[in-house]
């Protein structure tokens, strides 16, 4: 069972997301946290699976909030940010600050549960209606995220670079690219080390810098 920690100011919102999860076989919601303080308490006493969090909340926002909790390796916690499209910049300071990814709040019940499932796992799932839309416009506005690789990528890390990129899990890029779950892994691995990146967003983000997508 997927334990998540849910992070919103507001109640409605809050009360819709649990319903969402509690309704998946395998997912349950083990806290809810109205602001960003009470999130890092409640992650740090509960030592959920996932965060979903929103970024705009009182006292502690979720861009700190996930930067506390990403960045300490003693209470390390894989958080997902979920926000409107109308928040580009924050969405961007949220994954520089370690998020795994991040969805509209209208992004339904299944995109949500595979999102929670996909950082559960370790893996990361970007919002596919706006992933080109936001890294590309950050690309635009020359907001380096990582330097250039350290040495150049294979033909076949470019084609998971690429996969990464339009928002796609492991597994999608797996079956895609007709490869084990391993080797994708494996590549995503090389290409991590290479770039200097420190998760699979910011491979995204240097995709769209550099003009792979």
């Amino acid at each position: 069972m997927i334990r998540v920690l849910l992070a919103d100011d507001q109640p409605v919102v809050r009360e819709g997301l649990r319903l969402l999860l509690d309704a998946q076989p395998d997912i349950e919601v083990a806290g809810v946290a109205a602001d960003g303080r009470e999130a890092v308490r409640l992650a740090r006493e509960l030592r959920p699976d996932v965060g979903l969090f929103d970024i705009r909340m009182p006292i502690l926002d979720g861009i700190e909030a996930t930067r506390i909790l990403a960045g300490d390796a003693a209470d390390a916690l894989a958080i997902v940010v979920i926000t409107t499209f109308d928040l580009d910049e924050y969405v961007y300071a949220a994954l520089k600050a370690g998020a795994r990814g991040f969805l509209l709040k209208d992004a339904g019940p299944t995109l949500l549960a595979d999102a929670v499932r996909a950082a559960a796992a370790g893996d990361a799932l970007i919002d596919p209606s706006v992933t080109v839309r936001l890294l590309a416009a950050f690309a635009a506005a020359g907001s380096a995220s990582v330097s250039s690789p350290s040495e150049p990528l294979t033909p076949r890390e470019e084609d998971v670079l690429r996969a990464v990129a339009r928002g796609r899990t492991n597994a999608e890029i797996a079956a895609e690219l007709y490869v084990s779950l391993g080797t994708v892994k494996a590549h995503l691995a090389s290409i991590m080390l290479k770039l200097g990146a420190r998760n699979r967003v910011e491979v995204a983000m240097w995709a769209y810098e550099s003009g792979r997508v």
